[in-house]
């Protein structure tokens, strides 16, 4: 059964979903995004975006940020690693609901918690499952950062983030033993600094 509006339609409008991608891998930003769904022209087949293959994301998302008001925040290595991964993903939410550019009479967020901010909000568990606003936003940080994770693998092939977006892999820990740590990995992630040497 795909996302509904049932949690939208409870809420004053506009109503806003928000999720993150990238709060697991070992390299990269986390990204959010937020989306505020045009209910007279929603894409069809919008779900989860871990229930759809690339191609499929590729197209809901040029969809979305067509029809649809969005933002996208990204908070890179550096504040990941220094004020730790659960506080970078609050605030890559609260950038991706400020770059909205309008002030949603409610905010959907993927998961059990909130960030501190001005919006009224309400966490859903497995919301990109259930909020058709929030799947939508699942797509638009998915794609947003695996095209992020593309563009970093042509500077570092070595690591094979086409494929693994990050993700501690076999073969992503066995480059970081094999070359070290880029700039781009999270140096305070435990298995960085115990595989890595030059960390």
């Amino acid at each position: 059964m795909l996302p509904s509006f049932r949690f939208e339609q409870e809420h004053p409008a506009p109503c806003a979903g928000v999720d993150e991608a990238g709060r697991g891998p070992l390299a990269g930003p986390v990204v959010a995004a937020a989306v505020i769904l045009d209910r007279r022209h929603v894409p069809s087949g919008i779900d989860d975006s871990k229930k759809l293959g690339e191609a499929a994301r590729e197209a809901l998302y040029a969809k979305i940020v067509a029809t649809a008001g969005w933002g996208v925040g990204i908070v890179d290595v550096e504040d990941i690693d220094r004020i730790n991964i659960y506080q970078a993903t609050m605030l890559a939410m609260r950038r991706a609901v400020d770059a909205l550019g309008v002030e949603p009479g409610m905010v959907l967020v993927d998961g059990n918690a909130l960030p501190k901010w001005r919006y009224p909000a309400r966490a859903i568990v497995s919301g990109d499952a259930l909020s058709r606003s929030i799947a939508a936003a699942s797509i638009v940080a998915k794609v947003t950062r695996d095209r992020i994770m593309h563009a970093l693998d042509a500077e570092h092939p070595d690591y094979g983030w086409r494929q693994n977006k990050g993700y501690g892999t076999p073969a992503h820990k066995a480059a970081l033993i094999a070359f070290g740590a880029t700039p781009h990995h999270r140096r305070s992630f435990a298995p960085v600094a115990q595989l890595c040497l030059t960390v």
